[in-house]
């Protein structure tokens, strides 16, 4: 009754619904056929969290979908219809989410500080360093000629930090979050996840609507239709699916060489304040002292991200205070004449001065607003409303005081634009600050270093680039991960921009043009949000990226003027980045379609019958693939090349959803292959972006057989509740019944193979092959369901095998040039140097068989 009880809950979920523009005649004929389809739905497969169709029903599955393109005159109505739809497919991209923290948890002040603390240190780190070089970099384009030039200036630093941080970032950007994570790639997979525009091969197509029960239905408006077409706009058109996969690539080129550029600028920048307090100290030193910092950064980055992370807040608590009280005293010395920068009409006053400086000096300006983008890709597990918070409060107050503070020293002051912040520190307090300044920085480049790691690993797990070792330095916190090859590689890259431009107006320039192109790809992304999930009013949306987008191309405008200047170093580096991803990209979805065109058919496999043309030992044998549809062209060539195959097969494929995490009841799902008797099973591991992968392959095997014995448990008792005709109704064409004696003697009828060792009956094997008729054990589903799980209990005593398909993938013959160099040299290389995905499993050579096949795409 138990068993019952379980099984009922977790019976099959109600379809999702989806909106669709019909006219009336159409209407009536999609009620026929939910008429006719309405009936008591075939027995599926169940697994850990989740029921689908059997597979047999897979090639039937394929609607109609032409109803979309046909435009009709006719009045149309928007009504909701039940889509076909692969339910294995959904199934496996469908995990539930993770409730938002300040849902469940009740206020604890020890726990706020020390949140407030963790959030200031992993959020603001970046963005808090900026008055260190911003108007730096800015006079250095546009000459200080008298008060009016510092009040335009400052004015335009207010109202950047208004706009971007605040209003788009703060306001916005960070409620586009995917349960909790931030970045470019959480939000290309949250549009995945609503609508079928993933290009990625590893990740399935998302099913367009998340399950929606009757409180959530929702009620036409034209919002609601301009979603749907929008949607429709985007699944249909193969380039606008290429279009956004390019953003996205390009978004992430971009802010990894913004996490390059990030620590270079803020050291360079920190320790240049050394030429003030010591005026003969030359720039070699700066420099050598900056590398001996990084190195040192680098070298602890694996225990910052656990060990050292928690003195950090304290330490950018200070800072923020630093820099607020610098202000105050600097406004309280030289008077309150900077607080007329408000009037945003000094900002004409500086263009119409000397228009072309001006604009020049915008690239420099938006270096106030650097760290915007990592606000938003550190959010990890804070709370959005607390995030905002801390910026309202904390952050953006300080850094207005620092700013204005600034700028009240250069009006007092108008002889220097060199090292502003530090010269406007009064004496007493230098070295100090000096100090808190180099250590602010350090923290800052820690900063940016995190949100790269978390930008990778989301960009590996969605199959967008080769994968790599990731090491979790916390067992409490996943999101501590810390990546040993890009940390080397970002310091030698890093050491690389400080040799070779030395200078912070040099770096100050190629960084403007990386933040800038991260904030464009955001502003695009969050649009199509607002579009497609938000179903924001089209007034909004439209002056949402009107403005943004206007602002950010004036900004990005001036700040390729420079590229000459240091510009052209990181579109070269971030260019390089972005062919990477490209080639493993397009290197990984033609190898994914070969295997799809060389799949093993159904029929073939019904033709092999229950013995697969071969022998059934005692076993399980797990067989890689990364098809979810079908059985893989390796298991033929396994077939063919082995004496013996296992009595148990299971098709293991490994799926990127793109969700955070998956909850570990809901890791594997299972359908049959075939029927019964040939013990032939389809599984899908389901792993989000953030999960941690490296799982010992005895605890994979363990969670794998417990979800196998589940899914029949499920199985039988729905088979239980369908009529008869339902259940013959997929019946597999009947053949001949065969006795075949293994080596230790045993006999084993083809038609059941090896499960007559369980059977619960006295009755002899029939010892000749002669019968005309099939002779199917007739046995109650409970009984029927102890014979299987008996049999997989001996499965597993007697040992799981791995096999692995290790293919090579060649372009042929006929291929045009770039095409062949494109996957025999560079994907070959990437291949061969990157991590497969079972390695991370630490399987045992003894239960490791791997088959190199070529592969020609």
């Amino acid at each position: 009754m138990a068993a019952e009880s379980s099984a009922a809950g977790s019976m099959r979920k109600a379809p999702s619904m989806e909106w669709r523009w019909v006219s009336a005649g159409e209407e009536e004929e999609e009620g026929e056929e939910e008429g006719r389809a309405g009936g008591p739905a075939a027995v599926g497969a169940v697994g850990r969290g989740g029921s689908f169709e059997s597979e047999d029903e897979d090639d039937n599955d394929e609607g109609d979908d032409d109803d979309d393109e046909e435009q009709e005159e006719a009045r149309q109505k928007l009504i909701r219809t039940g889509p076909s739809v692969d339910w294995f497919d959904v199934e496996g991209n469908e995990v539930s989410v993770a409730q938002p923290l300040e849902d469940y948890e009740e206020f604890d002040f020890g726990r706020t500080v020390f949140l407030a603390l963790q959030t200031l240190a992993v959020v603001f780190g970046d963005i808090g360093i900026s008055p260190l070089y911003t108007f730096d970099v800015m006079f250095n384009k546009y000459p200080i000629l008298g008060e009016e030039d510092v009040l335009g200036a400052l004015s335009l630093v207010l109202y950047t930090l208004i706009l971007m941080p605040l209003v788009k970032y703060v306001l916005v950007v960070l409620w586009a979050n995917d349960d909790g994570e931030g970045g470019i790639f959480a939000m290309y997979s949250l549009i995945c996840r609503n609508a079928k525009v993933s290009l990625i091969p590893s990740q399935v197509q998302a099913q367009a609507e998340k399950r929606m029960s009757s409180f959530r239905l929702k009620l036409p408006t034209a919002e609601l239709e301009r979603s749907i077409k929008v949607k429709e706009k985007l699944e249909s058109s193969l380039l606008m699916k290429k279009l956004l996969l390019g953003l996205v690539l390009f978004g992430t080129a971009m802010f990894i060489s913004n996490g390059v550029i990030t620590p270079a600028m803020s050291v360079l920048s920190a320790v240049s304040g050394l030429k003030v307090g010591i005026p003969n100290a030359s720039q070699d030193v700066v420099v050598m002292i900056s590398i001996a910092l990084l190195i040192i950064l680098y070298s602890l980055q694996r225990y910052a991200t656990s060990k050292i992370g928690f003195v950090v807040g304290p330490c950018l608590l200070i800072w923020f205070c630093c820099l607020g009280g610098i202000g105050i005293c600097n406004l309280s010395r030289y008077g309150p004449a900077a607080f007329k920068a408000f009037n945003p009409l000094y900002i004409i006053y500086y263009f119409g001065k000397n228009p072309f400086q001006a604009w020049l000096s915008l690239g420099g300006c938006l270096l106030c607003a650097t760290g915007s983008e990592a606000i938003f890709s550190n959010l990890c597990y804070f709370p959005v409303r607390f995030v905002q918070s801390m910026f309202v409060l904390l952050v953006l107050p300080c850094l207005v005081l620092a700013y204005l503070g600034q700028a009240a020293f250069l009006i007092a002051s108008q002889k220097s634009s060199e090292h502003i912040f530090f010269s406007s520190i009064p004496s007493e307090a230098f070295w100090p600050v000096f100090l808190l300044a180099n250590l602010a920085a350090l923290i800052a480049s820690r900063t940016m270093t995190i949100a790269i790691f978390q930008c990778l690993k989301q960009s590996i797990s969605l199959g967008c680039f080769p994968r790599l070792k990731i090491v979790h330095t916390s067992r409490k916190f996943m999101a501590k991960i810390y990546i040993p090859v890009v940390n080397w590689l970002l310091l030698a890259s890093c050491l690389g921009f400080i040799v070779l431009f030395r200078s912070t107006y040099d770096v100050g320039n190629a960084y403007a043009i990386a933040e800038l192109g991260v904030m464009i790809m955001a502003t695009l992304y969050v649009t199509i949000i607002m579009l497609l999930i938000w179903e924001t009013h089209i007034i909004k949306v439209i002056s949402f990226l009107t403005t943004f987008l206007f602002l950010e191309l004036i900004f990005f405008s001036s700040a390729l003027s420079s590229v000459g200047d240091g510009g052209w170093a990181l579109l070269v580096y971030a260019s390089g980045l972005l062919m990477i991803m490209f080639i493993w990209n397009y290197g990984s979805k033609l190898k994914y379609d070969s295997e799809v065109r060389q799949k093993l058919s159904k029929d073939l496999m019904r033709k092999l019958g229950p013995n697969l043309g071969t022998m059934r030992a005692p076993g399980l044998g797990l067989v890689y693939s990364e098809i979810v549809k079908g059985v893989p062209a390796t298991f033929g060539h396994f077939l063919t090349a082995l004496p013996a195959i296992h009595s148990i097969i299971v098709f293991v494929c490994i799926r990127n959803v793109p969700v955070p995490v998956v909850p570990q009841s809901e890791r594997f799902l299972f359908q049959r292959v075939c029927s019964r008797s040939y013990h032939m099973f389809r599984c899908i591991a389901r792993y989000g972006y953030k999960d941690k992968r490296q799982e010992h392959h005895n605890t994979f095997e363990r969670l794998l057989i417990e979800g196998l014995e589940k899914f029949i448990q499920r199985e039988a008792v729905e088979l239980s509740l369908q009529s008869e005709d339902d259940i013959d109704s997929d019946d597999e064409p009947t053949t001949p019944t065969r006795i075949i004696t293994a080596a230790n003697g045993s006999l084993y009828s083809l038609d059941v193979p090896l499960m007559v060792d369980f059977a619960p009956t006295n009755e002899a094997i029939p010892e000749s092959p002669s019968c005309s008729t099939p002779q199917d054990p007739v046995l109650g589903y409970t009984e029927n369901l102890e014979l299987e799980l008996a049999f997989i209990k001996q499965a597993k005593q007697t040992g799981a095998v791995y096999l692995i398909d290790n293919p090579i993938v060649k372009a042929r013959k006929d291929s045009w040039f770039f095409k062949k160099l494109t996957i025999n040299y560079f994907f070959a290389f990437l291949r061969n140097n990157c991590r497969r995905a079972v390695v991370s499993m630490s399987i045992p050579h003894s239960n490791l068989l791997q088959v190199r096949l070529t592969s020609y795409v």
